[in-house]
């Protein structure tokens, strides 16, 4: 009995707390990325339907016509573009950090349980990838899988309402592209943790009464990494959306058609010149981006306070 009560006794010292108290920073923070994200569903829905195409009325200052924050070289609906581009990089950055976070935990908790070789072979290989240069990673892996995707996309779902995925596969592979990419640093994270949590008593003590490696894992290790994993998880998804608006931004991410943050800043930044500048093009699209990534930031950092048990009396 004294044996079982241990765990439960170091768990309650460490795991985080039931009710979570975010700092007034982090709560206004959340406000910020909800109403992002609600905009980034419901606004394009909202609109017309023809704002968002090509017309006559190019490069209209904001608010004439009806244009509220002006319209493009296209004539199209900046508010539109905007929101519509915020939906790629969100989705972009949510999932590319997700695909982060599951070979980023799976890869650290393997390395800091198993430790000996087993964690000197991972960690060389996270040491050996941090060697490789992102951008030729993700034009490699563009160049290699971009067509066979698109080709297996056609033939697999061909007179399907699937079919309109195949022009989406550059989207697919910026994501997976860049979550393999941001997972090395979330890996050493979690070997760090793993290897300090796995010799404490409560490790100790579910070993003695027999419970199998699997089980600890589960149930004693992954709930008590879930706040740095939460944490870096909030920190992860603008690492993601900044190397997708740079990549866009290049011309080498989202097709132009596609808008995201990285193209809206391209448009932007070539609409800006001494003769004549639409200054709103380059302006609203930063600010809603910089918004974004601040408020993830302030998230991130709020849940640090929150959910770390060192800071709590």
């Amino acid at each position: 009995m004294a044996a079982e009560a241990a765990p439960a006794a170091s768990l309650a010292v460490l795991a985080p707390p039931t009710r979570v108290r975010l700092p007034w920073s982090a709560k206004l923070a959340l406000a910020i990325l909800v109403l992002v994200t609600l905009g980034a569903i419901f606004v394009p829905m909202l609109l017309p339907a023809d704002v968002g195409r090509p017309s006559p009325d190019q490069f209209l200052p904001p608010g004439e016509r009806g244009h509220l924050l002006g319209t493009d070289l296209n004539g199209r609906d900046l508010l539109h573009r905007l929101f519509t581009g915020a939906r790629v990089s969100l989705l972009v950055g949510v999932c590319g950090a997700l695909v982060s976070l599951a070979i980023g935990t799976t890869v650290g908790v393997v390395a800091g349980w198993k430790g000996g070789r087993v964690d000197a072979l991972l960690m060389r290989l996270v040491d050996t990838l941090y060697a490789v240069p992102r951008l030729i990673f993700i034009l490699l892996l563009a160049y290699v899988t971009e067509q066979p995707l698109r080709q297996w996309i056609y033939e697999t779902f061909a007179g399907t309402p699937l079919a309109p995925l195949a022009g989406y596969t550059k989207i697919v592979i910026l994501v997976f592209a860049l979550g393999m990419i941001e997972w090395l640093t979330m890996a050493r994270i979690v070997r760090g943790q793993t290897l300090a949590l796995r010799s404490l008593p409560f490790i100790t003590a579910a070993r003695a009464i027999g419970q199998t490696p699997g089980r600890i894992v589960t149930r004693h290790l992954l709930p008590n990494l879930l706040p740095i994993i939460l944490i870096y998880l909030t920190l992860t998804v603008p690492a993601v959306i900044l190397d997708e608006s740079f990549l866009s931004f290049l011309g080498l991410g989202v097709d132009a058609a596609q808008a995201s943050w990285g193209t809206l800043l391209a448009d932007g930044a070539n609409a800006v010149n001494p003769v004549k500048s639409h200054w709103w093009l380059l302006l609203f699209p930063a600010l809603l981006m910089s918004l974004t990534l601040l408020a993830l930031n302030f998230l991130g950092d709020g849940l640090r306070d929150a959910l770390d048990p060192r800071q709590r009396g």
